[in-house]
């Protein structure tokens, strides 16, 4: 026999071997660029942050029920910590002198019609005469007044 007799099953099995070979990468390829079945809920549930923020307004007070110190704190403070546009500042006794002169009810009537260029009621509407009152003992005392707010 000759080498070539001999040769020919081996030759004969590569063939195969590569005609499989290349049969099972035409299968593994067949999927490429096919977009795969996405469960879009699972995947939002799977990326989805630990921990989320929420922002609110902070609830607002009840009308009426505000103590002076806020009210002087978030209507008064920003003219009077400064004396912007003329206003006496908190706790200067020389400059609250004459207007503590007029007493409470003088300070309540002038704080509610405005002064000058504050205007009525500082500014703030929705404050009720009792509300109003509190802020202005609660300035007045701070320069030297001895007012007592309303409850």
């Amino acid at each position: 026999m000759s080498d070539f007799g001999r040769s020919a099953p081996v030759r004969s099995y590569a063939r195969i071997a590569l005609s499989i070979g290349v049969a099972a990468l035409a299968t593994q390829l067949v999927g490429c660029g096919k977009k795969a079945a996405v469960d879009d809920e699972l995947a939002a549930k799977l990326i989805q942050p630990v921990a989320q923020v929420s922002l609110a307004a902070a609830p607002a007070a009840a009308p009426g029920s505000r103590k002076g110190e806020e009210i002087y704190a978030s209507v008064c403070g920003a003219c009077h910590e400064t004396g912007a546009a003329g206003a006496p500042k908190a706790g200067d006794k020389a400059a609250w002198g004459p207007r503590l002169a007029q007493g409470y009810d003088g300070l309540v009537k002038s704080a509610t019609a405005g002064k000058n260029a504050m205007p009525p009621k500082g500014g703030a509407a929705d404050l009720t005469e009792n509300e109003l009152k509190r802020a202005v003992a609660f300035l007045a005392n701070k320069a030297g007044a001895g007012f007592k707010a309303p409850d």
